[in-house]
């Protein structure tokens, strides 16, 4: 058994403890054999000598994240508890600088995590980016946010974001409307970006005046898009050819970023995505550049990144439980004796 007492210093106790004790009380949920009591500005751990250290050390990483980011989440302490890494990948969003865009009503959009910082700064490197990662990573509203920096700051002159038109099991002619009203809702995700960006009315002149372009990606056939930012969103859902036809339509006064996340592929079974093949054989061109974001990422509800994590982990397992079956078949095949059939005339 260990007793260790830790006194708090040069912060708010409060802040550490959060509301309710609401901290202290997720600390005890995730280290139930160790007894956590806090009180003023002492936190007292009793416990096995290994857990009651492995608490501690969270405790003072807590202390650093408020001292460092002058705040600590609950989310962020959910993070911590979950990987020794993911607070780190985390970006206040009360540090000075880093904005990417002000949003509707001067709102500040930044990045909230190192890779969408990389992200941005791959942008700015380089005139076309691919951005890869599992879903609620921000790929796609970074993106956009770097697009309409690009328009505010006249760096370009329209915005053109398209997608991949994946019936997903229905059958677009079998949905009501003209061909605007059947293809908005896949649309969608692009739209709700921008809705955070840009004042509605605003909007509304931008996409009517074609300024701010949201189309599928069949329609981009046959064009040159020139001197604009165009994203490509839901690219794993492109085959090569689809993704080769984008990329060839790109002018020399125009940047793209393709998003993709490579787990969820909704193509027909026989049709295989363009999208690995695209980062695999242009990797080695320069002015193309490649960010891969994970599930230390997401920035949705803290559930996605464990739901993430489960669907990773039993995709690994059954990946490796069909190379054993095969590595068995393969060898059952290399140790059965071959058998030459001889016919004999017994007449």
């Amino acid at each position: 058994m260990s007793d260790i007492i830790l006194t708090i210093e040069g912060i708010d106790p409060i802040e550490l403890y959060g509301e309710n004790n609401a901290k202290i009380a997720l600390l005890k949920k995730a280290y139930p054999d160790v007894q956590i009591t806090s009180r003023g500005n002492q936190i007292k751990l009793k416990g096995d000598k290994k857990q009651t250290m492995n608490v501690k050390t969270k405790v003072e990483a807590m202390v650093q994240m408020i001292r460092e980011k002058h705040e600590l989440t609950t989310q962020a302490v959910e993070d911590l508890l979950s990987s020794d890494h993911a607070p780190d990948n985390k970006i206040s969003q009360h540090a000075p600088g880093g904005v990417i865009v002000y949003g509707k009503n001067g709102n500040p959009i930044k990045a909230k995590t190192r890779n969408q910082k990389a992200l941005v700064e791959c942008c700015e490197q380089n005139d076309i980016v691919f951005a890869v990662g599992p879903a609620g990573t921000g790929k796609t509203y970074v993106a956009v946010a770097l697009a309409v920096r690009a328009l505010k700051s006249k760096l370009v002159k329209k915005i053109i974001l398209t997608r991949p038109a994946v019936e997903a099991g229905e059958s677009l002619g079998f949905l009501p409307g003209d061909m605007k009203e059947k293809v908005d809702p896949y649309l969608r995700p692009l739209y709700d970006a921008l809705d955070d960006m840009i004042p509605a009315d605003k909007l509304a002149f931008f996409i009517q005046s074609r300024v701010i372009e949201v189309a599928p990606l069949a329609f981009m056939r046959g064009r040159t898009l020139d001197h604009a930012f165009i994203i490509l969103d839901e690219a794993q859902n492109c085959t090569s050819m689809q993704i080769k036809m984008f990329l060839t339509r790109i002018g020399p006064s125009a940047k793209a970023v393709v998003t993709g996340d490579l787990s969820q592929i909704d193509l027909p079974g026989h049709q295989k995505s363009g999208l690995r093949k695209a980062l695999e054989i242009l990797a080695p061109i320069p002015g193309i550049g490649q960010l891969m974001l994970s599930s230390e990422d997401v920035v949705r509800h803290r559930l996605v990144k464990e739901i993430i994590r489960s669907y990773d982990h039993a995709e690994e397992g059954e990946e490796a439980e069909r190379i054993k079956r095969k590595e068995q078949r393969e060898k059952e095949r290399e140790q059965k004796p071959d058998f030459k059939e001889n016919n004999h005339d017994n007449s």
